[in-house]
């Protein structure tokens, strides 16, 4: 089988697709979570990447998981200690190291994100919409629970009423919908999906990695620390970003009426 993702760099923009369109882009069942944990590390590691785009081959995002897979679980020889270290050891790695990814994420969700697909694009920072979209976390639908994080991840993004209303009863958003509950900040046509996406990672891009970098930690921090500790923390980067090439640069351009030029 081929590799689930491809990695492509264009600038300083990286885009990451998932490539397995006649399996819907599921993400169990094969090698997605390795991929993904391994094109974070590389993004990482990499100072010139500042945004990375997610999307999906052919007409679905990502269907989640592999129900087909699932009924391997049917086997009373496959007890319930082990499955619980396949999840902690499989799928659960995949919000490990996406969501904590140090550079923006932008999902291109170009049609149905379903269970875990849904959950994927809520790992990411922002989520643009095409008009065929769908999203639903569906678990319950199959008899399961989010394995994957999504009783963390989709409260954040949509808030506990409406994540609660979408895990209990499974029923899918329309793009519509989802722009209405704040769960994407765009839809656009399906054909103008990447043009949008690229177009926000330009605007993203266009501003120093370093503090990027140091932004999207202290936004992610904020979402369980004390003030207190924030802002000791905010205290601590700050003096970093201070002594930065790129802040030297930042301040040196706006007193010279020009636009900065940054080097990473």
């Amino acid at each position: 089988m081929n590799s689930f993702l491809l990695y492509q760099q264009t600038g300083a923009v990286v885009t990451l697709t998932m490539n397995q369109p006649d399996t819907r882009n599921v993400l169990t069942g094969n090698s997605a979570v390795d991929e993904f944990v391994a094109a974070c590390a590389r993004i990482n590691a990499d100072a010139s990447v500042r945004v990375v785009i997610i999307t999906g081959a052919g007409s679905a995002f990502s269907a989640g998981g592999n129900v087909r897979d699932m009924q391997r679980f049917f086997d009373d020889k496959l007890d319930p200690a082990s499955i619980r270290e396949e999840y902690r050891n499989g799928i659960q790695r995949l919000p490990l190291a996406l969501y904590n990814l140090e550079v923006p994420t932008i999902a291109a969700v170009n049609g149905h994100a379903i269970g875990a697909g849904c959950d994927l694009a809520c790992m990411c920072d922002m989520r643009i919409a095409a008009q065929s979209a769908r999203f639903a976390e569906s678990f319950v639908k199959v008899g399961i629970i989010p394995g994957d994080g999504g009783a963390w991840l989709l409260p954040r993004v949509v808030g506990m009423s409406k994540a609660a209303e979408m895990a209990f009863t499974g029923e899918a958003l329309n793009a519509a919908e989802a722009l209405a509950c704040g769960l994407v900040s765009q839809v656009v046509p399906d054909a103008d999906l990447l043009t949008a996406a690229n177009a926000l990672a330009q605007r993203i891009a266009v501003n120093p990695g370093q503090a990027l970098r140091m932004t999207k930690r202290l936004l992610r921090e904020g979402q369980h620390a004390r003030l207190e500790s924030l802002l000791e923390m905010s205290a601590g980067f700050q003096a970093l970003a201070h002594k930065t090439s790129q802040h030297r640069e930042a301040v040196t351009a706006f007193m010279e009426k020009r636009a900065p030029v940054f080097k990473d």
